[in-house]
């Protein structure tokens, strides 16, 4: 699969496109919550956080990974669960998102990324 980094919006009718190529249901995507940008459509979410390091000069903290479900909606639509999330040296130490604030910042910019 290839990794695309967004910084304009798309559909979910796209978004849907990408995980049929690869896991059927679901993308693997990371999100800078500093600078708004995504990365989607690794096999892996560490891939992901390796482009936005090299591409956009993105910093390690900033960078949280979720699973994106194109059929779904609501609260069912972003899982945080990634690996990258592991970040006991910035307070976060599951595969979760522990923060409720930078859980807020993530999906407000997947809804401006995502439409």
């Amino acid at each position: 699969m290839k990794i695309q980094i967004i910084k304009e919006a798309i559909g979910r009718v796209g978004l849907g496109q990408i995980a049929k190529e690869g896991f059927g249901d679901m993308v693997k995507a990371v999100i800078d919550v500093e600078k708004g940008v995504m990365a989607i459509g690794g096999e892996l979410h560490m891939d992901e956080l390796e482009l936005l390091l090299e591409k956009e000069n993105s910093l390690h903290q900033n960078i949280w990974g979720v699973n994106l479900y194109p059929e779904k909606s609501g609260d069912d639509f972003v899982e945080f669960d990634s690996m990258v999330n592991l970040k006991p040296a910035f307070g976060n130490r599951t595969r979760g998102v522990d923060d409720i604030e930078i859980q807020k910042k993530i999906i407000e910019i997947i809804s401006n990324l995502i439409k």
